[in-house]
């Protein structure tokens, strides 16, 4: 019999509308602990800024990773491009980037992407060492897990291992413009749109391994032109073989919990 498998995309700090879908699908219960046995829940990163307890998103994760461990299943989490920004903020507050394109630092990018003082006034060691020491890509059977849709990461390595390894290694470290590289490069997105989408996807798949990659950070509500508030499932593109699961849960939008793998309805 197969495991289920889900992936979850951005929850930005919206611990109570996580638990609620979590609840929905069976995978906590009314006290927000594991009930979900031997079943795998991947989230895509993306856990504080623009909503009110992120730090709480980040404990709740915590808490579930070791309860489905201890109950035969799995809960694992791929780094967004926020959480490089709330450690940078953390690390290096104001710290000057060095830079052609004026003046830059985390504070001023953290505050600008909704980066919530109620998040770095929470923070610990463990909650640092636990996400400093999280993936940026992954794979469940056979679908290629990332959290944003970017070409970026291959310049970190030609497997995910070299990937996974590269930026760990500066997250590591305290060199502020290598890890305002890894900021910047996660922020950027849409490579798999347009009439060349299932190209590149094939180009990533084949290098990195899978069959369809699953990603969060861009919205669906974007990609389709619509509100937030329309979207009810995830949107499935570049020929099939890319799934995006962000459906804007900051802007109103529905918190996804995507069972894998993942097909449209008639």
């Amino acid at each position: 019999m197969d495991v289920p498998t889900y992936a979850v995309g951005d929850v930005h700090g919206h611990r109570e509308e996580l638990t609620d879908a979590l609840r929905a699908k069976k995978l906590v219960d009314d006290d927000d602990d594991w009930c979900g046995g031997d079943a795998r829940l991947w989230f895509l990163g993306d856990f504080v800024d623009r909503g009110p307890d992120g730090v709480g998103v980040i404990e709740l994760v915590m808490r579930l990773q070791e309860q489905a461990e201890d109950a035969g299943g799995a809960v694992e989490m791929l780094l967004g491009n926020h959480e490089i920004l709330l450690l940078g903020m953390y690390h290096f507050g104001d710290g000057e980037v060095p830079s052609d394109f004026g003046p830059r630092s985390f504070a001023r990018s953290w505050e600008i992407n909704g980066g919530q003082l109620s998040d770095q006034d929470a923070l610990t060691d463990d909650h640092i060492e636990w996400l400093s020491t999280r993936s940026l890509i992954a794979h469940a059977d056979e679908h290629l897990l990332m959290h944003s849709d970017t070409l970026e990461y291959l310049d970190w390595g030609d497997t995910a291992e070299e990937i996974n390894e590269t930026v760990q290694e500066i997250l590591a470290g305290n060199d502020l413009a290598a890890w305002w590289d890894v900021w910047r490069r996660m922020t950027t997105r849409y490579a798999f749109r347009g009439p060349d989408g299932p190209e590149v996807a094939d180009r990533v798949l084949q290098q990195l391994g899978g069959e369809r990659i699953v990603h969060g950070h861009s919205v669906i509500a974007d990609q389709l032109g619509i509100h937030p508030t329309q979207i009810e499932a995830p949107f499935l593109y570049a020929s099939g073989k890319v799934l995006g699961i962000d459906g804007g849960l900051f802007a109103g939008g529905p918190c996804l919990i995507v069972p894998l793998p993942w097909e449209p309805e008639d």
